[in-house]
């Protein structure tokens, strides 16, 4: 199993492979450690891959399940999409205009199908990849991610308050 992950204390983009091995995960950056929390993953067994039971970062037992895919260039690959028919529709090619809009959603659709999973925490946005470790979990919910949020927001707010 794999992570990639904000440092709490520094906020440095840290990446490690095969946690489930490691007592510790330790930031290059400004040489944190962060203990393994006890029963975060389960071990493997002979049928079964180790099971990511919570956030080894933060104490959040909260995950959900995405594709392993940035979002900003998922975001670009359709606003260029969209550009570039508005440019072929201005100069009235109609056939252009829908063959880019179909080659757009044609690659999106490939995407989809070839980007693997992950599972992503939704208090501090670890991300872990690995066989098997999304059974446990679902989809998105806005609910969770919205209750996230605002906790962050009001935490933001007394630490402000506070200096």
């Amino acid at each position: 199993m794999n992570i990639v992950y904000s440092c709490p204390s520094c906020s440095g983009q840290t990446a490690a492979a095969v946690i489930e091995s490691q007592p510790t995960l330790c930031c290059p950056h400004c040489s944190r450690s962060i203990s393994m929390p006890a029963g975060a993953i389960l071990p493997a067994t002979a049928t079964e891959p180790p099971r990511l039971t919570r956030c080894v970062v933060c104490p959040s037992t909260e995950l959900f399940v995405r594709k392993n895919f940035p979002q900003r260039l998922g975001v670009g690959i359709v606003v260029v999409g969209f550009a570039a028919s508005c440019v072929a529709w201005a100069y009235r090619e109609l056939v252009l205009t829908f063959g880019i809009l179909f080659a757009t959603a044609a690659i999106d659709v490939v995407l989809y199908f070839l980007v693997p999973e992950c599972l992503t925490c939704y208090r501090c946005g670890a991300r872990y990849t690995g066989p098997g470790i999304t059974d446990r979990f679902g989809g998105f919910n806005l609910e969770t991610h919205e209750k996230h949020r605002q906790q962050a927001a009001r935490q933001g707010q007394a630490a402000s308050a506070g200096s």
